[in-house]
């Protein structure tokens, strides 16, 4: 029973510096929007084989018409200019996608533009175990809390000497009180598929 409590927890904890990223982040690479990411794998593996199955899960039902006819198309015009075709194809691919998540599509990202905690992820899975991510992510939120609290904590025993030292506290408090709700609401929240958002 402690075990598996401390699993949950530590899921949690991962969820919402997942989460949390989003926040911190203020630039972040949606991962199906790189040519390393998965949605561009399936793609590039069902033009290898000329069977558009493996990229129909990336997109909602009433999208598949508009990638059946780009696959074709894409099929037809490799044999002109194999490189070209392909990327015309992933684009219109992962930005029908991004649509079906209701989110924005401004163009491929180069391989390798995926945060660094979203790999970690994918390692996870090719792994078969998320012991070392939850580790990773366990240590960075408690570290970001730690950090936080140390500072408001020393600044709580000089905010009445001045008003400047008071603004600082308070400017301290604010941040330490909002990212620490901020991770509150993260693990309670039901969250989406927006990367990047």
């Amino acid at each position: 029973m402690r075990i598996k409590r401390k699993s949950i927890l530590t899921l949690l904890i991962v969820f919402a510096c997942i989460g949390m990223s989003g926040f911190i982040s203020s630039v972040a690479y949606a991962h199906c929007d790189t040519l390393d990411g998965p949605v561009v794998a399936d793609a590039r593996e069902a033009l290898k084989k000329g069977d558009l199955t493996p990229v129909l899960k990336w997109v909602k039902k009433d999208a598949e018409p508009e990638i059946r006819t780009a696959f074709e198309k894409t099929l037809a015009e490799r044999k002109a200019n194999q490189d070209a075709a392909d990327t015309k194809f992933f684009e219109t691919l992962v930005r029908v996608h991004r649509e079906g998540e209701g989110a924005g599509f401004t163009g491929l990202k180069p391989a390798g533009a995926v945060e660094p905690i979203v790999a970690e992820a994918d390692k996870a899975l090719d792994a078969g175990t998320v012991d070392s991510l939850t580790s990773e992510m366990s240590s960075h939120l408690t570290h970001g809390v730690k950090e936080r609290f140390e500072r408001v904590f020393e600044l709580r025993k000089h905010k009445d000497e001045s008003v400047e030292a008071g603004r600082e506290y308070v400017e301290a408090y604010v941040e330490y009180v909002h990212y620490v709700e901020g991770l509150h609401n993260m693990i309670g929240a039901k969250g989406g598929h927006h990367h990047g958002e």
